[in-house]
């Protein structure tokens, strides 16, 4: 087994009690003594700071021309519209393969003569071969390995951002910056993966530690590890990689059609020329057999990943499966989402869970479970 990776702020956490786990290959905080409980509800509440700096940066530069010849190269990649993102905007999209399944999910920022990528850890060092292997004719890829990843979100980051930078108070969501501080230049999406208002900051290494604690050390602000990360984004009905979406998935049947833009859909501008456009593009016209959806159980048992889902209470086939499922404290009741029939995928409907031998109501529900706050 591969020896497992800390981040620059590992100590950092230990300070705090942190309970470190293994995820993705790392050593990372899955709670602080507050608990989990509270960590999610305090974030919501006010603010919580989550050391993501385990995640890929990379540098996509071109070789000749400016940032469009960035974004032109990255299409054949991915099934999203990038040469009409603006400078100083960030946009969600896929790596896809040829089969229509999803590779990995990643945010884009261009930032004018090249583009920033971020991507998921279990996936980083695939992506990057991925991105070398088919963009390294016409662009410069940089892995960035001397910058730590921050994320503070609810509703009182903006204040706490705010006393270490005030220019962020003139971002709304997806914009991005790099600003001066007191800690280098922070590089600054209004972003997150909670459903909340908040910020990812990159900043340098040697700087990330004094960073991290002039945040915490705000009354607002407290560390949050995975264990509420992981129901705050489900609560906002947002995927996690290797659990709602991967390589079996495509972005149709993981309910992500709205990232794809008209340029590259069926007539658009751009239509295709990504890996797998031709399953993805008949999908969008004509549907998938399968669909991810919001499940709100009924009771108080959570059902889990992997609970096997059926159309009815007795007999039958199993008709999908729980991909995420937890407690949510939020909204003060089970959630769940997963992969039903397409014909038991309208919202309404009830669907059953087997959980502990027993098959439990669940109603199909939409998602966010929980309204986002974004700052538009």
């Amino acid at each position: 087994m591969a020896e497992l990776k800390r981040t620059c702020l590992y100590d950092f956490h230990v300070s705090h009690g942190a309970k470190m786990v293994p995820f993705a290959g790392y050593e990372m905080p899955v709670q602080y003594p507050m608990g989990v409980l509270k960590e999610h509800l305090h974030c919501r509440a006010e603010a919580g700071l989550f050391d993501v700096s385990h995640m890929g940066q990379v540098l996509l530069r071109p070789k000749s021309g400016d940032g469009a010849d960035a974004a032109k190269a990255l299409e054949s990649l991915v099934p999203v519209a990038l040469m009409e993102l603006k400078e100083g905007r960030q946009r969600y999209a896929l790596f896809t393969n040829d089969d229509g399944g999803i590779l990995d999910d990643l945010m884009v920022a261009n930032r004018g003569d090249h583009l920033f990528l971020v991507v998921n850890a279990a996936c980083k060092a695939d992506d990057i071969a991925h991105l070398k292997a088919h963009l390294s004719d016409t662009c410069e890829i940089e892995e960035i390995n001397d910058r730590a990843l921050l994320a503070l979100q609810g509703p009182a980051a903006e204040e706490a951002l705010a006393t270490i930078v005030p220019g962020v108070t003139e971002m709304s969501f997806m914009d991005v910056e790099v600003l001066e501080s007191d800690y280098g230049d922070l590089w600054i999406s209004r972003s997150g993966y909670t459903g909340e208002d908040g910020f990812e900051i990159s900043v340098v290494e040697a700087e990330a530690l004094a960073l991290a604690a002039a945040l915490v050390d705000q009354g607002p602000v407290e560390l949050i590890g995975l264990g509420a990360r992981d129901s705050l984004r489900l609560e906002a009905g947002l995927c996690l990689y290797g659990n709602d979406i991967d390589t079996t998935t495509t972005p149709v049947e993981g309910a992500l059609e709205w990232a794809m833009q008209k340029a590259r859909r069926t007539g658009g501008a751009r239509e295709g020329s990504f890996p797998g456009a031709g399953i993805i593009l008949k999908q969008l016209d004509s549907g998938a057999s399968r669909r991810r959806v919001g499940l709100l159980p009924e009771g108080r048992a959570p059902m889990r990943a992997g609970t096997e889902l059926y159309a009815a209470e007795t007999g039958g086939e199993p008709i999908g499966h729980v991909t995420s499922g937890a407690y949510g404290p939020s909204i003060e009741r089970p959630m769940s989402m997963g992969y039903v029939a397409i014909e038991n995928a309208e919202e309404g409907g009830t669907i059953y869970g087997e959980v502990r031998g027993k098959r439990l109501p669940a109603i199909v529900a939409p998602m966010p479970f929980r309204p986002a706050t974004y700052k538009r």
